[in-house]
């Protein structure tokens, strides 16, 4: 389902060379309301040609310019006469391509950097003299290549961007797309509407008519059996499927004994009405846990319960006679995760690898695959869902089985379980609001000594993990008022057998993940 687009829509293909912020360059850009869909680096030109697109990004990446196995775009980009963007790496690319030089510099620079902006042209217009950006980089452009001229430095980097505006090709040394460049928005919208003349004018009213269409002549008149789990990204692949093909969806909502506290009776309550008899709950509870017993790795316990799933939807088709489609909510950070051709895995998404061939299904559905959270939030409240099913906390596939470190016990599960009952309770009745983006607990599997009534106790670490993120590709952890914590501890220990410790993470993404696992 990627590449849902309208030729009425401009269009930015980003070449992506394995850049950590490869998606939230994209995330920017549609915030801009013009549709960017990611391709690998080594697109050959002509087939870039046939999507007709507007403008070209060329990502960062962890590689180095100057080594001989180095990522190269096709040369025959630079013919097709389309402006564009080189981020870091991408700047270097383009400066070794087009005839510049790129060296190893002396003093090297990361992190907060002030760049100072020597003659805007038409890249950095109505930015300030100085500001202030994200500098990530071992290399930088020592001579611009012919025909460029530098519009900005640092201290110690001459060429912090330049631009050919002839030629419509543009670089910057530092990161537009992240936080910590305030005024990286300009840039963007410089490139976009000054440099490739886009209309902004991509909506998620115009994604989701985009959207049936697709799924109509993906589907045709075959059925379509989608896994319902309740959570967000399954919920708007719902109601966005039963636009497109109505009756010929059947919704399974498998408990794999990994839900939270009372959610398949949730799940029952708002869907059953919507969808009726077309709604089916498999309890696979015991399945699913007796194949996990003993099994401590995170990434062997992702891989069991995503084939299991698949397996469980497979036996439900059969006893359904829905063999054509299977359909699931995978988004784009599910993508990046999971790795891709010049990535690296983070971890895998049991949502996300393709169809293994033994199956009876004959493809997969997947709308909300080139969305980010947000964008499948809009579009939720686009398609009608209620705003508290919409703006629900995410809620991983694997369940809280990636929220146990270790090995999982049904004892465990309830500790985890009841825990997060607790800690969701607190968060609805503080003042956070949507400041929550994501937060849940952990059953850390560390023990420690404590004292419980005058009696000493050797019982669970519990720890609790919130977020606050807009796109959650980054995160930042929230600043949970301290009497607000302090109830939600004192409500745990008091209230969870075999718990007398809690911690609060404030490790932010990155470097750290959202979940533990």
């Amino acid at each position: 389902m990627s590449g849902i687009r309208n030729d009425s829509h401009d269009l930015i293909l980003l070449l992506d060379f394995g850049a950590q912020y490869s998606q939230l360059i994209a995330r920017r850009i549609r915030a801009e309301h013009v549709y960017c869909e990611i391709i690998p680096y080594d697109t050959p030109a002509d087939k870039i040609a046939e999507r007709r697109p507007r403008g070209i990004i060329f990502s960062g990446g962890p590689a180095s310019v100057l080594d001989a196995d180095a990522p190269y775009c096709d040369p025959g980009v630079f013919e097709l006469g389309l402006p564009i963007l080189g981020i870091c790496y991408g700047m270097q690319l383009m400066t070794v391509m087009l005839g510049g030089e790129v060296i190893s510099p002396s003093e090297r620079e990361y992190g907060k950097v002030d760049v100072s902006v020597d003659d805007g042209g038409l890249l950095l217009r109505g930015m300030d003299k100085v500001t202030q950006a994200w500098m990530s980089h071992m290399l930088q452009v020592k001579a611009a290549p012919p025909g460029f001229r530098a519009v900005a430095h640092t201290r110690h980097c001459a060429c912090a961007a330049f631009e050919n505006t002839v030629r419509g090709c543009y670089g910057v040394q530092f990161h537009p797309e992240v936080t910590h460049t305030p005024q990286g928005r300009q840039v963007f919208q410089n490139f976009l509407f000054a440099v490739c003349g886009c209309a902004g004018d991509w909506l998620m009213s115009s994604y989701a008519e985009q959207a049936v269409e697709a799924i109509r002549r993906q589907v045709g008149d075959k059925q379509v059996l989608l896994g319902l789990s309740g959570g967000v990204d399954s919920s708007v692949a719902a109601a966005l499927l039963h636009r497109a093909v109505g009756e010929r969806l059947t919704a399974v909502c498998v408990n794999h004994g990994l839900m939270r506290k009372n959610e398949p009776e949730q799940v029952e309550a708002v869907f059953r009405p919507r969808l009726g008899d077309k709604l089916i709950m498999v309890d696979a509870a015991r399945r699913f846990l007796h194949k996990l017993a003993g099994v401590s790795d995170p990434e062997t316990k992702r891989k069991i319960i995503g084939a299991e799933f698949i397996e469980v939807f497979a036996d439900t088709a059969r006893s359904l006679d829905k063999l054509d489609f299977l359909a699931q909510g995978t988004i784009y950070p599910d993508i990046v995760e999971s790795g891709s051709a010049t990535g690296m895995v983070i971890k895998s998404h049991h949502n996300v690898g393709g169809l293994p061939e033994r199956l009876p299904f004959c493809g997969i559905v997947e709308p909300l695959r080139p969305l980010f959270k947000d964008e499948v939030r809009a579009l939720g409240l686009e398609l009608g869902l209620p705003e508290d099913m919409v703006w629900r906390p995410p809620f991983p596939g694997p369940g809280l089985a990636i929220r146990i470190i270790g090995d999982i016990t049904e004892d465990k599960l309830r500790i985890v379980r009841d825990s997060d009952e607790i800690l969701r309770q607190e968060i609805a009745a503080s003042e956070l609001g949507r400041a929550a983006s994501q937060y849940f607990t952990v059953l850390t599997g560390l023990r420690s000594v404590g004292v419980m009534g005058d009696e000493r106790s050797y019982d669970y670490t519990v720890a609790v993990r919130a977020v606050s993120t807009d796109d959650f590709m980054t995160a930042d952890w929230l600043r949970i008022p301290f009497e607000v914590l302090d109830k939600i501890s004192r409500r745990i220990v008091n209230e969870v057998r075999q718990v007398n410790r809690i911690v609060y993470d404030i490790t932010s993404k990155p470097p750290a993940s959202i979940e533990w696992e």
